[in-house]
């Protein structure tokens, strides 16, 4: 059972500077399935924008939830609603 509660908000420019590293990630991820290790020059970079764009994605996360002090639980995680900015606590 999922449990999902609205705990804060972030502003309109928040939400687009997290949907940017979001949507970077997912391609990142993608572009990883299909580019292989025999590459190494490609690979390599793959690896290193993958963990930069990992670690900016974690600091936003961070630093809103510092700044917005949200609830959190021990084994939930919080999402964002890219239309409403709405931010949510989900716990599985």
């Amino acid at each position: 059972m999922e449990i999902r509660k609205t705990v804060g908000k972030v502003t309109p420019e928040e939400r687009t500077e997290i949907q940017t590293l979001f949507e970077r990630k997912n391609g990142l991820m993608e572009l990883a399935k299909i580019i292989n290790a025999d590459n190494t020059e490609l690979y390599e970079k793959l690896v290193k924008d993958m963990g930069e764009t990992s670690t900016k994605f974690q600091a936003w996360w961070d630093a809103m939830a510092k700044k917005y002090q949200w609830e959190s639980v021990e084994g939930g995680n919080w999402e964002i609603n890219f239309e409403t900015c709405d931010i949510s606590l989900v716990v599985k």
